[in-house]
């Protein structure tokens, strides 16, 4: 059994902030190192988690975000002001797997990281070899190889998707043509219930949009029901491939 404790990389320019979470993250069991520049981030070393503040002193923290999404597949969360509106936040192609608005609770804060080291070190896990059947979906031009975590378009083509894209598709293809409310994939895919003014999933599904729709101004596969959530609408085909 692996017992390594997660490293984790606080990225916040005001101390207080930057105190409070690492204390926070700490006094459950992690290791922390706080940093106030992307320089401190990098000095970190390894990691198994990011926290980045979307706002620092001379940074663009978003930036930072998506350099270490081009280098690492870690998780990241990103921090956000009150006055950063969430549709615009929505609109940055934001590389992170989740963000919060402060002030937030620190519970939930902390609920949030750990569901993000479940997910991620859960998707390490599936990507390892093993001999055994494959689960595989098809739906539309693509094909979704459950265990390696692999999507591919039928020319080839193979998207990046982060552990929350991954597991927000996975949500879709496991109930496709019904409506899914925003509550039950924030349950599916971050492990935890939220509030109606959470557009965390809203973020999640405008950036899986773009990597699997042909025009995601004009979804055909993830429709929007208003008032309600999102339905998957696809004829989805599952297979198990033997495995050789």
């Amino acid at each position: 059994m692996n017992s390594r404790v997660s490293h984790i990389v606080v990225v916040d320019d005001e101390h207080d902030v930057r105190a409070v979470l690492t204390d926070a993250l700490r006094q459950i069991g992690y290791t922390v190192t706080p940093a106030s520049t992307g320089k401190e981030m990098y000095e970190a070393g390894d990691v198994d988690l990011a926290v980045i503040d979307l706002r620092l002193n001379n940074e663009d923290g978003l930036q930072l975000a998506r350099q270490l999404r081009a280098s690492s597949d870690v998780p990241i969360m990103m921090l956000t002001g009150k006055g950063d509106e969430t549709d615009r936040i929505i609109g940055l192609e934001v590389a992170a797997d989740d963000y919060m608005m402060k002030p937030f609770n620190l519970r939930e804060f902390t609920a949030r990281i750990n569901a993000l080291l479940r997910r991620s070190q859960s998707g390490s896990a599936t990507r390892l070899p093993v001999e055994t059947n494959e689960t595989v979906y098809q739906f539309g031009d693509w094909t979704l190889y459950l265990s390696r975590r692999l999507l591919q378009h039928a020319n080839g083509h193979t998207p990046e998707l982060t552990y929350g894209e991954f597991s927000l598709l996975e949500a879709f293809i496991s109930s496709p043509q019904r409506v899914l409310t925003r509550e039950h994939l924030m349950e599916r895919t971050h492990g935890y219930d939220s509030d109606s003014l959470d557009r965390t999933i809203d973020v999640l599904v405008v950036r899986l949009r773009r990597k699997i729709e042909s025009n995601p101004r004009i979804p055909t596969l993830i429709k929007t029901a208003r008032g309600l959530g999102y339905c998957f609408d696809a004829t989805v085909s599952k297979l198990v491939q033997q495995a050789h």
